[in-house]
């Protein structure tokens, strides 16, 4: 009998158990990489360290008795890696569209990102545009600008600093609620637990 119930313990276990796949889009050196260490690390490396084709991370979330899992394919943004990138949008239910405030290329590419990503398989994946180094004191390109550009699009938009934390939690708790609401078979209790810890998140920003 013990037996028995020791077994379907780990079933339980396992079916509370899920993940999401998540990569990050945008030019080199616009910040992908330090807004996932900041999330995932919560620390922030100010010497740039370009990635070198993709980067690789796993970030378990607790929501009660659920886990997710979220796998974070970080896309080196140069042009020199795009046969390697091109490989990782299938699949992908989730992304951070990322440029630099101070940098208003980086801006102006969001679109060919968006191409590229549709070109190579990446299909009704969610998207978060995410406006970063926010904490510097000249910018190229301003909230009101990224903002219409993203609502434009239909895409949730977050001004986010890697340097000081500001809203890089709200930005990633919140695109994990949205894509868990959009994954069949996603039960409602950890989807609701999701908005929940996501709504906490952008409250603590407010």
């Amino acid at each position: 009998m013990r037996a028995v119930k020791a077994a379907s313990g780990k079933k339980n276990a396992r079916a509370k158990l899920f993940r999401i796949k998540v990569i990050s889009m945008g030019d080199a050196g616009c910040g992908k990489s330090c807004l996932i260490k900041r999330y995932c690390e919560e620390k922030f490396i100010s010497k740039y360290i370009p990635t070198i084709g993709v980067d690789y991370g796993v970030k378990p979330n607790k929501y009660n008795d659920y886990e997710v899992r979220v796998n974070l394919w970080d896309l080196a943004g140069g042009p020199d890696y795009a046969e390697v990138r091109n490989e990782f949008y299938k699949e992908a239910q989730g992304c951070v569209l990322v440029y630099d405030v101070t940098n208003r290329a980086s801006f102006e590419s969001l679109e060919g990102w968006l191409e590229e990503s549709r070109k190579y398989g990446a299909e009704n994946m969610v998207i978060f545009v995410a406006a970063a180094k926010t904490d510097q004191p000249v910018r190229k390109v301003f909230e009101k600008e990224g903002r219409e550009w993203a609502q434009s699009k239909g895409f949730p938009f977050y001004e986010v600093s890697a340097s000081s934390g500001a809203g890089v939690k709200a930005l990633f708790t919140s695109l994990f609620a949205r894509i868990l609401a959009t994954v069949p078979g996603i039960p409602e209790e950890l989807t609701a637990l999701a908005v929940q810890q996501a709504n906490m998140a952008r409250g603590e920003e407010a």
